[in-house]
């Protein structure tokens, strides 16, 4: 039997339990918070979003109490760069993105300082418990302020959710606890034969977990984000495409990086080298990318959606041409470096030209 058969087949079963645990932790969590009375404005608002970030938290979480720090950092900083450029970029594919979302207007800013304030936090190659303490603490204001400012303006808020439409054993509270239950046992379950399949693949390839957790891992957990963008994307809900990236985004840090830290107690979660100087950097310049893209004309278009595809291809090739063609690729990371910079200077011109057409009042 090949030796990379069964830690592929575990890989590809956590994936399949990881997303039917997120699908009923979803249902039952919903179905719970309607018994209770809870507006659904505020459940599209936390438990939904908390639901497609859920694969990543039980990764994480369990990737840290197996002593994989490497595997836990990598697999939110991997998911983030994934949602960005995969998720936003193949949903613009289907259908331009329109952004008019009061959500988008102040979230992406927010998951931009955020975002930088991470990599801040792991420059020394920790992050420590009191900064994840600080990432959480910043999840609970959020959270509150979403809530409060949601109910100023809630049409605009629910065109930018899910919809939440009760199903016919919503009002048992024992079928909802029932999914609850279920659900966190298969998340549980496929972090766990995930992380192992994961582990094993790294092992058989001689790569760090970390390239291992940018990857596979993160491509795997990221599942939900990508499906309900995609959905929305072709059912017209651009906003829901939108949202749902850059809140799940926002979770992963604060929420999945905050509570592994804090987890992680006095020792703090190691960020390796890799992830501070390469990684984490990329993942900051992608939310950067963002701003501009939807600056210019108020949506995301099929060329730039394109482009923040074949973007994550580059990103993914360098992170596997070490592995088959290590002699060309220091040439070829002086092509990414190109790319990179002209990239950059494109969007700086963009956001130029956009800046002056609004001074000018031509917008």
């Amino acid at each position: 039997m090949p030796s990379f058969l069964i830690p592929t087949i575990e890989l590809l079963t956590g994936i399949f339990l990881l997303f039917g645990g997120g699908e009923c932790f979803v249902q039952g969590s919903v179905a719970l918070a309607l018994i209770l009375g809870i507006p659904q404005l505020v459940i599209g608002l936390t438990v939904v979003a908390l639901g497609t970030s859920a694969p990543e938290l039980f990764v994480s979480a369990n990737s840290l109490f197996q002593g994989s720090d490497a595997l836990a950092v990598s697999n939110v900083v991997g998911s983030n760069i994934f949602n960005v450029m995969v998720v936003l970029g193949s949903s613009a594919l289907i259908r331009p993105l329109k952004v008019d979302s009061r959500l988008v207007r102040r979230d992406v800013p927010l998951l931009l300082g955020v975002s930088a304030a991470v990599w801040g936090m792991t420059s020394t190659g920790t992050l420590t418990w009191q900064s994840g303490a600080s990432l959480l603490l910043a999840l609970i204001l959020n959270t509150i302020w979403e809530i409060k400012t949601a109910r100023e303006d809630p049409q605009k808020i629910q065109e930018a959710e899910p919809e939440i439409k009760p199903g016919k054993d919503s009002t048992s509270l024992t079928n909802a606890c029932a999914k609850i239950l279920g659900g966190i046992l298969l998340l549980t379950l496929g972090s766990k034969v995930l992380i192992n399949g994961a582990s094993e693949i790294a092992g058989l390839l001689g790569v760090s977990e970390a390239v291992i957790g940018l990857t596979i891992v993160s491509f795997g957990t990221s599942m939900p984000e990508l499906i309900t963008s995609l959905v929305a994307a072709i059912r017209g809900r651009t906003d829901l495409a939108i949202g749902n990236v850059v809140g799940s985004c926002l979770l992963n840090q604060l929420l999945v990086l905050g509570g592994c830290s804090l987890l992680s107690g006095q020792t703090g979660l190691m960020v390796e080298n890799s992830l501070i100087q390469k990684d984490l950097p990329i993942m900051v310049i992608t939310t950067i990318a963002c701003m501009p893209i939807f600056w210019t004309k108020g949506k995301i278009t099929r060329g730039e959606g394109g482009t923040l595809v074949s973007l994550y291809l580059i990103y993914l090739t360098d992170k596997v041409i070490p592995l088959i063609f290590p002699s060309i690729y220091s040439t070829f990371h002086i092509f990414v470096t190109i790319i990179i910079i002209t990239t950059l200077t494109l969007l700086i011109i963009k956001s130029a030209k956009y800046w002056l057409r609004l001074r000018k009042g031509s917008l």
